[in-house]
Order: C-alpha cells, then structure tokens, then sequence
C-alpha cells in the first residue's frame, strides 16, 4: 500500500469501548499506523453509554451504530449498505462472534476479513441453553461458512485460529498470520527484578466463566499442601456472577489468608505484579494467542497455561513456559515443578523474556501490509 488507501475497519468495539481488551489494541495499534503513513481510516462500531455517533478518534473517522452486542451487526450492515457500500479502496470485517457479512455485499473494495478466535465452546461458558447450543452448533459454524464463501483473504493473529478457519472451509492459502504486540515497555534488565520474598502466583484479567478463574485458585490449593509458603495475587474485575462465585469460594478457601484479591488494577499496577510475582497461569477456554502470556514474559515472569487454542501458540512447552492438561490437578504439577525446578526456572523465564522482545506491534503492522499488498498482486476478488 504505497499510495494513500481508503480503508473501512468493522469491528464490534473500538478502544475506548467500557468492555475493550486485546483485540481492539491490535485495532488500535495497526489503524494509528495507518493513519501515521498517510491512509484514510473509518471504523465502524458500536455505541456505549453516551459516546457519540460520529467523531474523529486519533485521527480515525469512528462512527458507532447500535449498542446491543446482539443487535449492533445487523444495524452496523444496515448502516454499511445505506451509506458507507463500495467507497473505500479495502475493507476489513473484523469477526467477533457475530460477522457483518459485508465481504458478501462488497463489489469495490478488496476484501479482508480478521478473526482474533472462534468462539466455540467459548459459547457454552458465556451463554446459558438454548443459546449456548445454537452458537455452538448452529450460528457460529453456518456463519463462518457463510462467509468462507466469498473466497477473500483472511488475517488471524495464531496458527491455532489458522487451523480453525481451515476447517471451517477458509483457503488455507489465503489465511494470514500476523504478529501479536506488546502495548507495555519491556523490563529493561530482568536481573534486577526483585519478585517478592515468597513464591507467588498471578491470576490476571476479569473474572469471566470462559476464563476458568476458579481453576487457578484450586491449582494454587493443591500446590499450596506441597509450598506452604506459596501465595496467590488475583487482579481484576469480579463483577460478574461467575466473579462473585470465585470471590465467595476463596473466602472459604482454607488458604484464604494466603490469597489475595486486589480489584482491577492499573496499568502500572499490572506491570508491577508482573514484575514481582513468579508464575502467571491463564486457564482459559480458548484464545486467540494469549497476550497477557507475552506481556508477563516482557517482564520476565513465565507461564503455566493450559493445552488450549491460543496459549499453545503464546507459549512454548518447555522453552518459554509449561503447557498443562485442562485440570486444575496438572496446573498445580506444573506449577510446583517450575518454582521448585530453580534451574528450569531461570531458563523459561529468560527465554519467555528473549522471545517476548520478537513480538511487537511494528511487526504486526508490517505484517497486515505485506498481506494487504500481497493479495493486491496475487488478485483478490473485487
């Protein structure tokens, strides 16, 4: 994209959305490099509280359609069709859950459509029956076919979520992979690091059923009868129901004392966690890559993780991190290996911090333009 491009971004949230996470710093990151060379950039999302229709966001034309998660993509293609159809020189149709299916109704523009993950059995831990069922089986499969019909080009960010998207009927020729990034500094010298007098772990991120919490908090009991001077730091939101359950089970957990559960914390205050405990777990469902993985390795605290999509991508077994079973039992294994191991110890962290300095939002913004250009050669459909 050597000249100056008109590009349209659909996606559900933009950064500045209440409910925001990784995916829209990748937004964030790659659309403020765009702009930064001279591009044109609209995003079209979704509203939130009293955020306005239509503004100029760093840059960025933001314009927000609908609030409803359920709702906002059909009011955000309605909106598409009526005003925004066949202006722009590329379009990327950022999945999450619900697609727009504007690459099906798009005759100008070459097509891209981005997934960060499938969702998955992710349904069956954030949506009750029927619906559960429906995501699972019925909605998210048809709707990725769906799409996979229009024959565009497709950008994930793991080789877990490529493999997904193949099976799910995307060319596998033409599904990309572009680098995560860090939106956090790098530990400038993980020798000086001082963690905290006794071995700790961190759970990090809001407590969510697809995150499996309580998973951590059980592993960290079992590992707990072989340390007994190990400790827990748990940080971020409980406001949902399942965080309220996690938040009543460690209040009578026989090593409440030793657990701490200190809110939503600040972006300093995660790195400093980062920097002070020893081992981060990250038990969730499924993931796109895993990014709090990578940013606890800048920091130089590695991870045990479970054996699922993403964090098998944002860890390697043995190298930069342990990979466990699903089962709070293996975490708690992994866990008293690592911090028991010293050697080991030394070993992940250090690499986890090496390899963690690979991957930064620069790559990933040279990434989405070689693939953007690299399609434009090779004749995406128009």
């Amino acid at each position: 994209m050597s000249r100056p491009t008109k590009i349209l971004w659909l996606t559900w949230k933009d950064q500045f959305h209440p409910e925001a996470g990784g995916a829209e710093v990748v937004c964030r990151e790659i659309t403020k490099r765009l702009v930064a060379d001279g591009h044109s950039v609209t995003m079209l999302t979704s509203g939130y509280g009293d955020a306005v229709h239509q503004e100029i966001v760093q840059g960025i034309n933001t314009i927000r359609v609908g609030m409803n998660r359920y709702t906002h993509p059909f009011q955000a293609l309605n909106y598409y069709v009526r005003n925004l159809r066949n202006k722009f020189d590329v379009v990327i149709e950022e999945v999450n859950a619900a697609p727009y299916f504007s690459t099906l109704i798009e005759s100008r523009a070459r097509r891209f459509v981005l997934y960060h993950q499938l969702e998955r059995k992710n349904w069956f831990f954030e949506t009750k029956p029927p619906l559960s069922h429906i995501g699972h089986y019925l909605l998210e499969p048809v709707a990725s076919r769906i799409l996979s019909l229009a024959h565009v080009p497709v950008i994930t960010v793991s080789e877990s979520t490529r493999r997904d998207l193949v099976r799910h009927g995307f060319p596998a020729q033409r599904t990309h992979i572009i680098s995560e990034g860090l939106e956090i500094e790098h530990a400038t010298d993980i020798n000086t690091i001082k963690k905290y007098d006794q071995p700790t772990i961190l759970s990090l991120g809001s407590m969510r059923a697809m995150k499996r919490t309580l998973d951590q908090v059980k592993a960290f009991e079992y590992a707990k009868q072989q340390l007994p001077n190990l400790q827990m730091k748990i940080a971020g939101s409980a406001s949902s129901d399942y965080g309220q359950k996690v938040l009543a089970y460690i209040k009578n957990s026989p090593y409440a004392a030793d657990i701490e559960y200190m809110g939503r914390v600040s972006t300093e205050g995660k790195i400093d966690l980062m920097r002070k405990c020893h081992v981060i777990t990250v038990t969730s469902v499924k993931e796109g890559w895993g990014l709090i993985v990578t940013e606890a390795a800048s920091q130089g605290t590695p991870a045990v993780v479970y054996n699922i999509d993403g964090l098998r991508d944002s860890v390697r077994h043995q190298k930069t991190g342990l990979v466990t079973a699903e089962n709070p039992e293996a975490l708690a294994k992994s866990i008293v290996e690592l911090i028991t191991d010293k050697q080991l110890y030394e070993k992940l962290r250090r690499s986890a911090y090496e390899w963690s300095k690979e991957i930064t939002f620069d790559r990933s913004y040279q990434d989405f333009v070689r693939i953007i250009g690299q399609e434009k050669v090779e004749g995406a459909t128009v």
